[in-house]
Parts: C-alpha cells; sequence; structure tokens
C-alpha cells in the first residue's frame, strides 16, 4: 500500500469512519518508512533479505523485458522496505503507450488495464497488471507498469524527503542493487 493510503486506512481505525485529520497531523513518509523498516529488522530479520533479493531480481527482470521503455522501479521493492505482499511497480515512459500492450501481447503477458495515481499528482495514467513468475518457477509476483509520455521522465528521479534518496531507480541502478543485495 503507498504511504497516504495507509495513513488513510490508519486514520480510519484509530479514529472510525469521517474522521478528518490535518496534513500537519499526520506522520509524513519517512516516519513510515522507518516504523515499516525498523518492524522489519524486529520480526522479519531472517527472511527479509532474501525476500528482498527475489522481488528485485523479478523487478529486474520486468524491467529488462520493457527496456525498451526506459523502466524506472518504484515503491518497497525499490526502497527496501518490502514484505512477502509487495509487489513490483515499474514506471515506464513512451509516447506510444500502445507499443506497450503490443509488446506485453507479444510476450503473451495475460494483463488486466487500469489506471495508477501520476508520480507528480497529476491526471492518473495507464497502468497494466499481470502476475509474473519467480525464480523458483512455483510462485509469481503481482506486476504493475505504469505508462507515462516520455516528457515526464524529467522528474522520475526527484529526491525523497529521507536523506535525498531518490524514490525511483533505473535499470542501471537495480543492476548495482541485484549485484550487490543493497538496500537503495
Amino acid at each position: 500500500m503507498d504511504y497516504a493510503g495507509a495513513k488513510r486506512r490508519a486514520l480510519h481505525q484509530l479514529l472510525g469512519a469521517g474522521a478528518g485529520a490535518h496534513a500537519e497531523q499526520m506522520p509524513d513518509n519517512a516516519d513510515v518508512r522507518a516504523q515499516v523498516e525498523q518492524y522489519l529488522a524486529l520480526f522479519e530479520r531472517d527472511e527479509h533479505p532474501q525476500r528482498l533479493l527475489q522481488l528485485r531480481r523479478a523487478a529486474l527482470e520486468v524491467m529488462e523485458a520493457f527496456a525498451e521503455f526506459r523502466p524506472y522501479l518504484a515503491g518497497a521493492v525499490w526502497n527496501g522496505t518490502a514484505t512477502a505482499h509487495s509487489g513490483l511497480h515499474v514506471l515506464l515512459f513512451t509516447d506510444d503507450s500502445k507499443a506497450v500492450d503490443i509488446h506485453c501481447i507479444n510476450r503473451g503477458l495475460r494483463y488486466r488495464v487500469t489506471q495508477a495515481a501520476h508520480y507528480a499528482g497529476r491526471d492518473p495514467v495507464g497502468c497494466l497488471e499481470f502476475d509474473w513468475p519467480l525464480a523458483d518457477g512455483e510462485h509469481h509476483v503481482a506486476a504493475s507498469v505504469s505508462v507515462y509520455p516520455a516528457k515526464d521522465e524529467r522528474g522520475v528521479l526527484r529526491k525523497g524527503s529521507r536523506g535525498g534518496i531518490s524514490e525511483r531507480g533505473s535499470l542501471d541502478a537495480v543492476r548495482a542493487l541485484v549485484r550487490v543485495g543493497a538496500a537503495p
């Protein structure tokens, strides 16, 4: 779940339906991420590194499969907070969104068309969702590729509020993470 959605859900669970809060009353994304990292360190210390590496390898495969569309990895698999329920979130940049559909069809990917929030808060973008096989040959991970106009690639590597770490990573950055098995 994205941080904004998680904060709304937590507010609803704590205060009930119809409860509102001002932005200054809500934790910022860095606080939420720090809590998720603390949880993973406490309760999933042994299995988390292997799971994260497995998911990053799958993300790298997806990104290489869609390399012609200048992919970037985002979300929990990129930032290192992935759990057993995390999916792959890849952003693609092209002025020919139909080419992404054709690419999926040519690869034999069965996909669903949805919409995703724009990373910069603009109008929603098209998103293709599909299951991607993991290297173990038995399991799959949910993958979504959001398709952006090529001009939007300029702002994709905006730095996050947490120590200047980028909120997304390029194909080369993900290759480096998989090579060393490290967090961004």
